[in-house]
């Protein structure tokens, strides 16, 4: 019987094992893939304290043998369910079934690709999910960002700071939304928001040059850029936990800054969690206090 089962190896769920065994705990850690998560793709880190210019994969590399040399186990498999039993959970993986007493949901959310041949193998080199993180790289360079809802118009605000142009991509006619962004981002001198267009295709060597985008449905055209900024949604990991955990209309779990889902003992933390802010300092943050609330759950037992 474990104290704390943790699911999914990124910052989040590794951060939430490294407080489990600091208040000795037995904690397990299983993970579907690799431990990382998404950060683990990341070419450089500028944004979190006391961290800078450390690679995504250094960064995670770090997480895991503190949580490993602190006593946590990892396995490696994926959760296809969870049982709650009232006086423990039940963890299964297609190879087994783990009882334990309180679990952490951190399987974190991908973000939706476009499909493009090239797109992950590009990933660091020109294509990003993340303006806030990623933008920074391309301090007045030309750039294009693809969507029409908050998060592009967010983007697309926060790169025209930085970058020399800022193409907007959008497959419809109009934005998404009517919003004081959206109006502040048509006056910005330095944005293009080019409409009912999709990108076709991404042209590079060793990283992004150029993409190709379709403009209604017919005309082709290139555009040279050094980064695109993909922002056509996200797509939590929690399919595996509807029946038992709710979820918002998008999938994320319904968990407050306390973590605390709808089932005691049971906690969601990380980008799987419904919030404003998706970073890799409010994943660690999350993992701290998931784990903080297992524990008093624990000790009040």
């Amino acid at each position: 019987m474990y104290d704390i089962i943790i699911i999914g190896a990124g910052p989040a769920g590794m951060t939430a094992a490294i407080y489990g065994k600091r208040a000795s705990k037995k904690v397990l850690v299983i993970e579907a893939i690799a431990y990382g998560g998404q950060i683990i793709n990341t070419l450089e880190i500028d944004n979190y304290p006391v961290a800078p210019h450390i690679s995504g994969f250094d960064f995670s590399t770090k997480l895991y043998n503190q949580a490993q040399e602190m006593g946590a186990e990892f396995i490696f498999d994926k959760v296809i369910n969870i049982k709650d039993n009232t006086s423990f959970k039940e963890v299964i993986t297609p190879n087994n079934s783990y009882k334990t007493k309180t679990v952490i949901i951190a399987t974190g959310a991908e973000s939706r690709k476009l499909g493009l041949d090239n797109e992950k193998e590009l990933i660091g080199k020109g294509v990003s999910y993340c303006a806030t993180c990623d933008g920074n790289f391309y301090r007045g360079k030309d750039v294009a960002v693809v969507g029409g809802g908050n998060t592009a118009i967010e983007d697309a605000l926060y790169l025209a700071d930085l970058a020399n142009k800022v193409y907007l991509i959008h497959r419809k006619d109009k934005l998404k939304v009517e919003s004081i962004d959206a109006d502040k981002l048509k006056t910005k001198e330095n944005v293009e928001i080019i409409y009912n267009a999709t990108v076709n295709k991404l042209i590079a060597k060793e990283k992004l040059e150029k993409i190709e985008i379709l403009i209604n449905g017919k005309e082709l055209k290139e555009i040279e850029v050094a980064g695109i900024f993909i922002a056509i949604g996200r797509v939590p990991e929690n399919e595996n936990f509807k029946k038992l955990i709710k979820t918002d209309e998008f999938g994320y779990i319904e968990a407050g800054e306390d973590c605390h889902t709808n089932i005691p003992g049971i906690y969601a933390a990380g980008d799987n969690r419904k919030k404003e802010l998706r970073q890799l300092v409010t994943a660690t943050s999350d993992g701290a206090i998931a784990a903080t609330e297992a524990i008093k759950y624990l000790n009040n037992k």
